[in-house]
């Protein structure tokens, strides 16, 4: 957690939690060869489309954060990760994301190459987690 971060009441600012997992979402791109390099090459790019973010307990400073990574599902055009964020072991934060492959190029959305799709799908969960796909209302539904 950077100084900057930390908001007047000594807690990580709440737009401040993006950035961690945005991180992790580069380093998640590169692991499966869709990051800068394969932009370059390809015009191609992971554009984010939505994101659910809960915030769960508290960060303060001083913290280190770690940030795991869960992918969910995928598809030709989409890719469905998670990033859970830990302090101490403890998850402070989660991040849902759905993303599409977009070609800068051609200015749509184009099938992923074969050999991303079988490595994203080989990487996915067994089981989506619970608190994936919820929504946000005031009946709790």
């Amino acid at each position: 957690m950077q100084q900057g971060w930390a908001d007047a009441y000594g807690h990580l600012n709440e737009a401040y939690y993006l950035v961690p997992f945005s991180n992790a979402t580069w380093k998640m791109q590169d692991h499966f060869g869709i990051g800068t390099d394969y932009f370059e090459a390809t015009g191609c790019a992971i554009y984010t489309v939505e994101t659910h973010l809960r915030y769960l307990n508290d960060v303060r400073m001083p913290s280190t954060m770690a940030i795991e990574t869960l992918m969910l599902g995928s598809g030709p055009k989409k890719i469905w990760y998670a990033h859970r964020m830990l302090v101490d072991g403890e998850v402070c934060a989660t991040a849902e994301f759905m993303t599409l492959h977009y070609d800068t190029r051609q200015q749509r959305t184009v099938e992923m190459p074969a050999e991303i799709r079988t490595a994203l799908g080989k990487a996915a969960v067994d089981e989506v987690p619970g608190w994936v796909g919820r929504r946000i209302s005031l009946d709790g539904k």
